[in-house]
């Protein structure tokens, strides 16, 4: 078996792990051990990462006056809140590119797809996302209870009108089949017992969760061959029970970070100790880190990357500001991710979905797009209004009309070469080109050097590597990680 050279090693790290590194951090990585790298990596720096926050509970009249609006005072809540999120997308790239602890935004962005949500409340967003911020590296068990008990997924889900008079199974179905079990490893019975038990769960008029006693039913219940009077934290307990909740998770976290093609073997190993750790998910991250398996050569540029990813990683590469950041939802719209808008209840499939014909000839004008400030000529696809959104479609609306009055806009973004240039300062010009492939790419054998000699700028060693950069971020080979 080929041993794969270490900085190739640092550089799949600092993709799975994050969102790809600049030269400078991985020469410091190189200096030191694996066990001393992954610590850093997970542990990140001391101090606790500012929260992301677009307003105030106060900066939104509670649902009781909502009910009793007139038609302006509705009107201006839901451009308050289509603006909000709208930000709230912006602030939360914005961490992704400047954090110093790149794993804690790549575990939320992981858990943004996995506890899939669609609301058009900006505050209710804004809780979701700092739940998955706060509690996505730590036990899996707390992070499964608290996303639970958020009013975003309990409105989403139909927990709010769960009542033991008329029980509603939305919530507890895709807490099994999609936050725990997977799809056949429950029964129908199951279900129908597990919402008995979340009857009463909801949330108050200033959006906090609220058990109400005198909706939930108190009667006995079987779930997954338990009896007794659960509520639902009884039933997450008895879920996290489940040796099979361990592998379920486990096998998405692998296909995530490691590859989409499942290794059984592995993934039973993994969950194994997932499950006696008790669902300590810094432990399990660890472990695949440290792992000599998680450097082979087939798992190296295996996975194509989200649009985020794409965008993130180039914007850490390479330090920019955007004249209007809101540019980067239309980024994420025509390659098909946009934060806070997942397409269904599974969140988005990714792998191959992300690349078809148009995509992947947008996807590689990216770099050009925003390097050479030219025109966004794509016209964005709307964000379909799905999942039961209801009175929330008009909202839906007004982002897609932002969406469009995007169309043919030039992007402007302020470009600071300067880091990038520093890291190849001591290199030599005719090894530049070698270099900066090799910085930016984990599979670059098929980058014709020759062509990239060819069309870059020769006027200036600035302009030859600015050049040589935007061509290599251009190729297909820059879609992996």
């Amino acid at each position: 078996m080929a041993v794969v050279p270490e900085q190739i090693q640092l550089q799949h790290l600092g993709w799975r792990a994050g969102f790809g590194e600049n030269p400078e951090v991985i020469r410091s990585w190189a200096k030191k051990r694996r066990k001393e790298v992954v610590r850093k990596v997970i542990l990140g720096p001391n101090a606790a990462p500012e929260s992301i926050k677009v307003m105030d509970e106060t900066d939104l009249p509670d649902f009781r006056r909502q009910r009793n609006m007139g038609a302006e005072e509705r009107k201006a809540v839901q451009k308050m809140n289509t603006d909000g999120i709208k930000d709230l997308n912006v602030m939360w790239t914005h961490a992704m590119i400047n954090s110093g602890h790149p794993l804690q935004e790549k575990m939320a962005l992981f858990w943004h797809g996995h506890f899939a949500c669609r609301t058009q409340n900006v505050l209710f967003n804004q809780q979701l996302l700092q739940v998955i911020r706060q509690h996505g590296l730590g036990n899996f068990g707390t992070l499964l209870t608290e996303v639970s008990k958020t009013p975003a997924m309990l409105a989403f889900l139909n927990n709010q009108q769960n009542r033991k008079q008329r029980p509603n199974e939305n919530f507890a179905r895709e807490v099994m089949e999609l936050f725990t079990l997977g799809r056949g490893n429950y029964t129908e019975k199951d279900i129908k017992e597990a919402a008995r038990a979340f009857t009463g769960w909801g949330y108050n008029e200033i959006g906090q969760f609220q058990f109400r006693k005198n909706l939930h039913d108190e009667g006995n219940k079987t779930v997954l061959g338990k009896t007794g009077m659960f509520d639902g934290d009884d039933v997450i307990k008895i879920l996290l029970e489940q040796k099979q909740t361990a592998r379920y998770i486990t096998a998405k976290i692998y296909r995530y970070f490691v590859n989409e093609t499942e290794d059984d073997a592995r993934i039973d190993q993994l969950a194994a100790k997932f499950y006696q750790s008790n669902y300590d998910l810094r432990g399990l991250m660890q472990e695949i880190f440290m792992a000599d398996w998680f450097y082979e050569e087939k798992h190296i540029g295996s996975r194509i990357k989200s649009p985020v990813e794409l965008i993130v990683g180039l914007r850490r590469s390479i330090p920019m500001q955007f004249e209007q950041e809101e540019a980067m939802l239309v980024f994420q719209r025509v390659m098909g991710q946009t934060l806070f808008y997942p397409p269904n209840v599974a969140g988005w499939p990714g792998g191959r979905s992300w690349i078809d014909s148009s995509s992947l000839m947008f996807r590689m004008r990216v770099p050009q797009i925003i390097l050479y400030s030219q025109e966004f000529n794509i016209r964005p696809k709307e964000i379909t209004p799905e999942m039961g959104e209801g009175q929330n479609y008009k909202m839906t609306m007004q982002v897609n009309e932002f969406l469009k009055k995007q169309y043919a806009r030039r992007v402007n973004a302020n470009v600071d070469w300067a880091p990038f240039l520093e890291s190849f300062k001591d290199t030599p010009r005719e090894k530049l080109a070698d270099q900066i492939a090799g910085s930016l790419l984990l599979k670059n054998s098929g980058i014709d050097k020759q062509l990239l000699e060819k069309y870059s700028d020769n006027s200036s060693r600035e302009n030859y590597i600015k050049t040589v950069t935007i061509d290599v971020m251009s190729t297909p080979e820059y879609q992996l990680c």
